[in-house]
């Protein structure tokens, strides 16, 4: 159930809980991995993983049972305090009904008393109150505020209220004689208007609760008090983005690139469905730059975080991946040096240095492919949603060329060197040759990659300039690989040429001049039986390691050096008339191998090869009809020559005058 658990993460995807569900079984990706495409395979994980899963959910279901049965038990004991406290709680609550009637007595009386005293007292605070404000009046009047009141920060909620009177005083008076007196009571009214949203914004900054809410009923009378609700809207937003941003910026990238795209997107999608309602005319601007507001600061250093978090996470991958090979990746060296060796071992396909064992490890894996392609899916994504517009293509570019960076070069291209170093030389023998499997993975991961440019990278960029750049950069690091591919694929042809080459140094010169021609009762030589084994399974192990028509062009071009091979072979012996006819049984061997190719110009190639051993068993006086046949007469005179040559019978049948 471990592997089940490390599957089983929030948040939960099917579709990516299947595909690493595959992934991890061998034979069950889209290729296979290192082996091929089983789908029994995958269909037993398939089942054994959802017997697993039945497993699981019935030892869920014992211990939600257990859970019920403990909760039916407890509400049992719950209800029975509950019927004791009904008790306790009726005979209380006879006392209070006997002290309800009590106090509504009492208060009855008091109100009265209360009424009576108002009625005196009201007229005399409203005399108090006129008095107050006419002397207040007075100093606007002759421009000089001598009280306290107005230069105490302290009694700001009094002036407030002082002023805001006055102000409403000043409405009523006539312009043409109080408009002096006017202007400066509407003077004083902004300014403290200013000072108590300054000190609710400062408030709410400090947390202070308390203070928000006096400063706010002061502002209730005042004209700007919308104002005071919307900067309290403001600073709550901003409030809750920075407590979900700050406390991860600096601690923890990856959940701090989270958070802000969940809170922007979640913002942006709020604004949306508020341009539903009447927001006034400019609507859009206004909620654009209230987002902008909030999130500038964050959306500026973006892209700079999302590309330092890509490269830690993909070095960190990286480095994980050959840690757990036990592997220390060697330096491939740089510089005029390393281009030269390069370029020789391009040309030459010298190995230029000893050949390294890598014990059949391909330094290639599915896994740490899809989880850099996840995390740069994330990035595409973010970066989608949080980029400017007019930033979008240059930022997708670079998370692109940091993708090609740790993919491309730090994984792929460093493999295809390791599997380049690990091809031994052409005439070793024995040789193990995985140059083909790391072909394989690299193409299978090359799709992939190609998958992503396409999905999501194209979208981002398609109608900028960038555009050129990524393709040309795409082209490149194919051109690359091709390069290294085409080398490794070539020097491994040349591989197993060599170890063709090898088991043919096992044919006898008696296999084709036996000293009894009379008991023959072999079909084909050993060595030959050998060869087509081993150009069998060559010839598999190639057609699991491509695809589409690459698999054809290499088969061709094997096909022609096998050829080449059994040509000069065959030249090395002298054959008698048993010994010939041993020989084309060879070559029919050979032909009958050449057909897995299913390339036309190999089997053309036999065909006519086994027509050229017909002229070592054909007699002499047919010879000249021989060589003039379909498959012969197109062909150079010297190398029919060659070939009548190599007969025992050469020189005392005189078979050279047929070719003078």
């Amino acid at each position: 159930m471990a592997t089940t658990a490390q599957l089983f993460e929030e948040p939960f995807d099917a579709d990516e809980y299947i595909e690493r569900l595959a992934w991890r079984t061998p034979g069950g990706g889209s290729k296979g991995g290192a082996e091929a495409f089983d789908p029994k395979r995958l269909l037993d994980e398939f089942k054994c993983h959802i017997e697993e899963l039945k497993q699981l959910d019935e030892k869920i279901q014992r211990k939600v049972e257990k859970l019920e049965h403990q909760c039916h038990r407890e509400a049992k004991e719950f209800a029975h305090k509950v019927q004791d406290l009904q008790r306790s709680n009726q005979v209380a609550f006879q006392h209070f009904q006997e002290l309800d009637e009590h106090i509504s007595y009492v208060a009855t009386k008091v109100c009265h008393l209360g009424d009576q005293l108002e009625g005196v007292n009201t007229p005399r605070q409203r005399a108090v109150e006129a008095q107050r404000l006419m002397t207040y009046f007075n100093e606007f009047l002759d421009g000089d505020l001598r009280s306290d009141v107005f230069h105490n920060p302290d009694k700001i909620k009094e002036a407030a209220d002082i002023i805001q009177k006055l102000h409403l005083i000043a409405q009523e008076l006539p312009f043409d004689r109080f408009a002096d007196v006017k202007a400066k009571i509407a003077s004083k009214y902004h300014d403290l208007e200013r000072q108590l949203i300054q000190e609710f914004t400062a408030a709410q900054r400090r947390g202070e609760i308390g203070r928000m809410r006096e400063v706010a009923a002061v502002l209730l009378h005042f004209k700007g008090y919308a104002h005071c609700v919307d900067v309290y809207i403001k600073q709550c937003q901003e409030a809750h983005v920075r407590e979900k941003l700050d406390e991860t910026r600096h601690s923890d990238v990856e959940q701090y690139l989270k958070n802000l795209y969940d809170l922007y997107t979640r913002t942006t999608a709020l604004a949306t469905k508020l341009t539903e309602f009447n927001l006034g005319s400019d609507k859009h601007t206004f909620l654009s730059k209230l987002i902008k507001n909030i999130f500038s600061s964050y959306l500026e250093s973006y892209i700079n975080m999302e590309r330092e978090y890509l490269r830690t996470r993909g070095a960190m991958i990286l480095q994980r991946y050959y840690d757990s090979k036990n592997h220390q990746k060697r330096s491939l060296g740089s510089g005029s040096i390393q281009e030269l060796k390069e370029r020789i071992r391009q040309r030459t396909n010298l190995s230029l240095g000893p050949s390294i064992d890598t014990h059949g490890e391909t330094f290639l894996s599915p896994e740490l492919v899809v989880n850099l392609l996840q995390e740069t899916r994330h990035a595409f994504e973010r970066c989608h949603k949080l980029s400017d517009p007019s930033d979008l293509p240059k930022n997708a570019f670079s998370i692109f060329l940091l993708l090609v960076e740790h993919l491309c070069v730090e994984h792929i291209d460093y493999a295809l060197e390791i599997g380049l170093a690990a091809i031994p030389s052409s005439d070793a023998k024995n040789a193990n040759l995985y140059f083909l499997d790391v072909v394989q993975q690299a193409n299978s991961i090359f799709h992939l990659f190609d998958k992503q440019f396409n999905d999501q990278l194209m979208p981002l960029i398609s109608s900028s300039p960038k555009l050129a750049e990524c393709l040309h950069k795409k082209k490149e690091v194919i051109e690359q690989m091709e390069v290294k591919l085409d080398t490794g694929i070539d020097r491994t042809l040349n591989c197993m040429v060599g170890q063709m080459k090898h088991i043919l140094t096992e044919q006898k010169k008696t296999d084709f001049r036996p000293e009894d021609e009379n008991n023959v009762m072999i079909q084909y030589t050993t060595a030959c039986s050998k060869v087509c084994g081993y150009v069998s399974k060559q010839v598999e192990h190639v057609r699991k390691s491509m695809d589409g028509k690459n698999v054809d062009t290499v088969l061709a071009e094997l096909g022609v050096r096998f050829h080449r091979l059994i040509h000069e072979h065959l030249q090395q012996f002298s054959y008698s008339s048993m010994g010939g006819m041993l020989a084309i049984c060879d070559v029919a061997e050979y032909r009958r191998c050449a057909k897995d190719f299913r390339v036309p110009l190999v089997l053309q190639l036999f065909d006519t090869l086994h027509s050229l051993c017909n002229l070592l068993v054909v007699a002499p006086d047919n010879l000249k009809q021989v060589c003039s046949g379909e498959q012969l007469t197109n062909l150079d005179r010297n190398l029919l020559h060659a070939f009548v040559q190599l007969r025992v019978d050469y020189r005392s049948a005189r078979l050279g005058r047929h070719f003078s």
